[in-house]
């Protein structure tokens, strides 16, 4: 939510965190790697030149706990496997400036990730 106007700087950085929302879910199939599916995520991200504002993994499993493996990061050699639940919740993070930031639970598809919440993504002004 933003108070007032988002400036085009917000909302650039908004649309490239929904990028990469998109490419983590579509990299998100059986048998590729936690840590590709994190990279994918990232990579809208760096190609926008705010890498070093990512300041969060993907996501992480969700099961018994909320936060359990696998962890959609850069150290994590997981598998997926059809029916993993996890969520993908890229973020962009620029101190003083603003803090963007979805989570979404998804499940593990042949075709991609599948959504299971119905949150909107869309960049809220409040006046």
């Amino acid at each position: 939510m933003v108070a007032g106007e988002p400036s085009q700087e917000l909302r650039d950085a908004h649309d490239v965190m929904l990028a990469a929302f998109e490419a983590g879910c579509a990299a998100c199939r059986p048998g590729a790697l936690a840590r590709d599916v994190n990279a994918a995520c990232r990579a809208p991200i760096e190609e926008a030149g705010l890498g070093r504002h990512f300041r969060h993994r993907m996501g992480h499993g969700i099961g018994m706990d909320v936060h359990e493996r696998p962890f959609l990061s850069p150290e994590d050699e997981t598998p997926l496997e059809a029916g993993m639940t996890f969520t993908d919740e890229p973020s962009i993070i620029v101190p003083q400036a603003f803090g963007l930031r979805i989570e979404n639970v998804v499940v593990c598809a042949n075709e991609g990730a599948r959504v299971l919440n119905d949150y909107p993504n869309a960049l809220v002004c409040n006046s």
